[in-house]
């Protein structure tokens, strides 16, 4: 049975960005010997028929099904040590921080923190995160959508929710630094407390 620090759920916009960050601190010392854990559940991403001609840094007429293709191998070339868990779907969660419990279809794992991630609708079914499911505050009603009560992304102590779920617009850059503010904030734990992000030089 697989254990990590961190397993994010979800490869969409959000889970993927919030991988990418945790990612890039390995050579950091507090982060060196954390397991990082995605699973890649991406078949009901809504990012997939998006098409993108109003994000910085991505050339105009770029897709959503691109993005998650090429995110995907990003990750593996730019930073391999995070774990890549493609084509299992979460269906239940259990423990409490520090000794999680989350089974999929497939198989089990073992966390002490995780990062729910996955998308808005109404159709989550994730058992042991049903109590936190509210209508989505900040999307229309017509569209049924939800998300998981929280307070800066913290559902509960060791779960934190990112994106759309954590009751963002939804938007791919704004999901994005959903993602990027959860991974920071585990960065920051893992440094002690202290305020921590990770920017990469070319004068390095």
């Amino acid at each position: 049975m697989k254990s990590f620090d961190v397993l994010i759920i979800g490869g969409g916009a959000a889970g993927m960005s919030c991988a990418l960050v945790l990612g890039s601190a390995k050579n950091k010392p507090f982060a060196a010997d954390k397991k990082i854990g995605i699973i890649l559940h991406q078949k009901a991403s809504a990012l997939a028929s998006g098409l993108f001609n109003n994000v910085l840094g991505l050339k105009p007429g770029t897709t959503g099904k691109q993005i998650l293709e090429e995110g995907k191998l990003q990750l593996a070339e730019t930073y391999p040590h995070v774990d890549q868990i493609d084509k299992e779907k979460v269906t239940n969660i259990e423990g409490q921080a520090g000794n999680f419990t989350i089974t999929t279809k497939k198989n089990t794992y073992i966390a002490k923190e995780i990062v729910v991630a996955v998308g808005p609708s109404n159709l989550f079914n994730i058992e042991g995160l049903m109590e936190y499911v509210e209508p989505h505050k900040d999307l229309p009603p017509a569209k049924q959508r939800i998300q998981l009560k929280n307070t800066n992304h913290i559902v509960a102590d060791g779960i934190y929710v990112a994106g759309v779920l954590a009751g963002f617009k939804s938007q791919f850059a704004i999901a994005c630094g959903s993602g990027a503010i959860v991974a920071t904030d585990i960065l920051s734990k893992w440094n002690g407390g202290n305020p921590t992000m990770i920017h990469d030089s070319i004068e390095e």
